[in-house]
């Protein structure tokens, strides 16, 4: 008994192998090969990107191209895009020593991801069952960059402490799991969540949480000298933020109805997004003796506004409405950063690298709540009949529903998300704890140099060594140029 235990131990205890020589490369062609094949079995192009769109357009009665779908939803899609390759991507460089992996990393599982989604959403949403084929547009790449989203989150927890083959686990797993909560959400329960303030932030925020908290290194204080930002790598992040915030309008109303709900939603996101930033840097201000700002809370905070307007996007909230919960928005996230964040990791047990948490699941769940009580107090007054039916699609079988019932299965759908992110993150968590999967030691975190070859930095250089490097490649004058070199060798 003594030896299998002392063989368990030495097993789940054993030194980190980092090498991942073989698991990466087997894993990326694997799944792609999977990919292929999942595809030519299912996946087929939707009547408005098929040839035959020509016959659909005399049988409907459509006279010109420009109603194809293509051309109201390819500009969101465009953003959409950008937002979760540059705007994700950028806004992981902040760490001193992890910048090729934040961006690098992102490029990887949002490639994956994204091919995996169109299959899973596939199936729970767009299978033809005559045929038993998935038929694929524009508005199906816009859902799996938003199912991609929820993985991209998550990541934002384990930034620096795990290997690129557990990311391609996490984002297996939470593709998976996003397409099934989403279905439950949207479909069963039909509630409205046109910018995934539930489906998209609240369930990838504790996904990624949860895993993290599975994950918990005691001694991770060992990589302390490189869990912060230098100030290039900081600029760098800001990029990635102000990608975001310019384009979260169009994130918020990407897949709403064409017309008014589609502008509605814009509108709203738009002054949520200004109003956090105000009250970002106020709060940044104040926790400082004397009045600095902080980077992270600028980075990050100033998202908040985005993340929970997006349920209510689209319903009749009015400008104020949205600039009062940009305004709480800002002021809570900010304070998650200075508070709650500590506290999750001295007492909770949980790292959050990016602090996921203030920025993705706490204004999630709030945008939740916020759509459940602007839903359940909706009236023909304001919306109109006919408003009302479009606006919360009470249509079919849920023709009869109220809005007092809306607003009650809004929140239920909050509650559905967190609790497929923190049950799902901790199942997956206890897989990627296995020690097959080539993740850094706890001293070795947070470092480019585990995973990819980084080049020598510039600033190694003697700085007089850089000058006289550049005299002597511009200079005419060739007793000058030996002049210079002569100086670094004396």
């Amino acid at each position: 008994m003594g030896n299998c235990a002392q063989g368990c131990k030495d097993y789940w205890c054993r030194p980190k192998n980092t090498n991942v020589r073989i698991s990466l490369p087997a894993v990326c062609v694997v799944w792609q090969t999977a990919m292929i094949i999942l595809f030519g079995v299912f996946i087929r192009y939707d009547e408005e990107s098929d040839t035959h769109w020509v016959e659909t357009k005399e049988h409907e009665n459509i006279t010109s191209d420009i109603e194809n779908d293509f051309y109201f939803r390819y500009p969101s899609f465009q953003d959409v895009h950008v937002m979760i390759f540059v705007g994700f991507g950028f806004l992981m460089t902040f760490l001193k020593r992890y910048s090729f992996g934040g961006v690098g990393f992102n490029f990887l599982i949002a490639s994956f991801g994204l091919q995996w989604a169109l299959v899973m959403q596939g199936w729970f949403h767009a299978l033809d069952h005559s045929t038993g084929k998935i038929y694929i547009g524009v508005e199906s790449l816009i859902n799996a960059d938003f199912c991609v989203a929820g993985c991209l989150i998550a990541y934002g927890a384990l930034l620096g402490k795990v290997s690129p083959v557990q990311l391609m686990v996490v984002t297996l797993f939470g593709i998976t799991l996003f397409a099934v909560e989403e279905y439950i959400i949207l479909s069963l329960l039909h509630c409205r969540d046109a910018g995934g303030s539930m489906v998209i932030h609240t369930f990838g925020g504790y996904y990624g949480l949860a895993i993290s908290w599975v994950l918990y290194r005691p001694n991770l204080h060992q990589s302390k000298r490189l869990n912060g930002s230098v100030y290039h790598s900081d600029v760098f992040a800001m990029i990635g933020t102000l990608f975001l915030w310019m384009f979260w309008p169009s994130f918020n109303s990407a897949i709403t109805d064409h017309g008014d709900g589609q502008h509605r939603a814009a509108i709203n996101t738009y002054l949520g997004l200004a109003s956090t930033v105000l009250t970002t840097y106020a709060i940044s201000s104040l926790s400082a003796k004397r009045g600095k700002l902080d980077m992270v809370h600028i980075q990050n905070a100033t998202l908040a506004g985005g993340v929970a307007m997006g349920t209510a996007a689209e319903f009749m909230i009015q400008p104020y409405g949205a600039l009062i919960v940009g305004f709480c928005c800002g002021i809570l996230s900010t304070l998650g950063y200075l508070v709650f964040t500590p506290f999750m990791e001295k007492v909770l047990k949980i790292q959050d690298t990016c602090g996921i948490h203030n920025l993705h699941a706490m204004p999630g769940v709030i945008g939740g709540f916020v759509g459940a009580i602007v839903a359940a107090a909706a009236t023909e007054d304001v919306y109109g009949h006919e408003g009302l039916i479009n606006t919360f699609d009470f249509e079919g079988a849920f023709a009869n529903r109220t809005v007092g019932t809306q607003g009650g299965f809004q929140a239920a759908g909050t509650c559905v998300a967190i609790a497929f992110g923190i049950v799902g993150g901790a199942i997956v968590g206890v897989i990627l704890r296995f020690p097959i999967w080539g993740d850094p030691a706890d001293d070795n975190c947070y470092d480019d140099e585990v995973y990819w070859e980084v080049p020598e930095d510039e600033e190694s250089l003697p700085p007089i060594l850089e000058y006289n490097n550049h005299m002597i490649s511009h200079s005419k004058n060739p007793e000058m140029s030996e002049s210079n070199f002569s100086v670094e060798q004396s």
